[in-house]
């Protein structure tokens, strides 16, 4: 095994160690914050598919994390955060923000600092389902700041649009989605096409486990970038959910190794901008990440 793929596995077991550990003394104090009533997070990290289902109504979630990844194509390595902002204002509706405020990246013994892009887009159910009957959705998001930070194997989109499916079978939840970008470079637009299929499943306790299999064209490249995930969740409390994991790609256009880690947070407060309809908490369900 190579020194770089040593420290993407040295790199994941810290920071699983570092999740537990914050997570352990975070437990006490999230669960007295949180209102009896409080629905559940439902969180969309680490997996590259989103879920179906949306945010509970009225309630600001937020998704924070941080990506160590070796050997992407024209990269050695990047360090980046990101942060993910979801609202919805009805239960068949849901608009959110995604950026990458920092990235350190390295590329032939040269490095720069730089942020990445600003995303806005919506999330509208077509059919809310429940158990093995799926949740289908349909999701449109637009780049509002082209940053300067390199690419990963997926590149970065100006528009995308995808079909989202979630269910639960058997005790296993399972996120499919069918994702078609708008890739540009300079004056040069592709189309490209995208395909998940994250599992996940409750291990006991507070504790679960993810699995995902992905894959997307590159056209500028000319190649696929197909890779596998697997990752683990802490549960706290009902508001906040911590992940970690690794993903490795297959294919040699593909991002070899990735480590990351990151929480998501349901802030305990509804918020009163809500459009007006009968009782929004019906119908919902979460992501199946217990």
């Amino acid at each position: 095994m190579s020194h770089r793929r040593w420290c993407a596995l040295l790199i994941s077991c810290l920071l699983a160690g570092c999740v537990v550990a914050v997570a352990q003394q975070t437990q006490q104090n999230t669960q007295n914050a949180a209102p009896p009533d409080t629905p559940a997070a439902n969180p969309a990290r680490p997996t590259v598919s989103t879920p179906a289902t949306l945010t509970p109504v009225g309630y600001l979630q937020f998704e924070t994390g941080a990506l160590g990844a070796t050997d992407s194509p024209g990269l050695d390595s990047q360090f980046s955060f990101n942060e993910v902002i979801k609202y919805s204002p009805a239960r068949w509706l849901e608009i959110l923000a995604s950026s990458e405020p920092f990235a350190y990246s390295t590329a032939g013994g040269q490095s720069a600092k730089a942020p990445g892009d600003v995303d806005l887009g919506a999330q509208v159910v077509l059919h809310h389902g429940e158990g093995p009957n799926p949740t289908v959705t349909l999701s449109y998001l637009t780049r509002v700041y082209a940053g300067q930070a390199p690419d990963l194997d997926i590149a970065s989109y100006r528009n995308s649009a995808l079909l989202l499916v979630s269910g639960d079978v058997k005790g296993f939840h399972y996120d499919t989605n069918y994702i078609f970008n708008e890739l540009v470079d300079g004056s040069v637009r592709r189309a490209a096409f995208g395909q998940t299929l994250s599992v996940s499943h409750h291990l006991g306790g507070k504790f679960g486990l993810s699995g995902e299999i992905w894959h997307f064209t590159q056209p500028f490249l000319r190649g696929n970038a197909v890779g596998n995930l697997w990752a683990m969740n802490y549960n706290p409390s009902k508001i906040l959910v911590f992940d970690c994991g690794f993903q490795h790609g297959l294919t040699s256009t593909s991002t070899q190794w990735e480590a990351f880690l990151g929480f998501t947070y349901l802030l305990p407060r509804r918020l009163p901008l809500r459009l007006p309809e009968g009782d929004s908490h019906k119908g919902h369900t979460d992501s199946g990440q217990q």
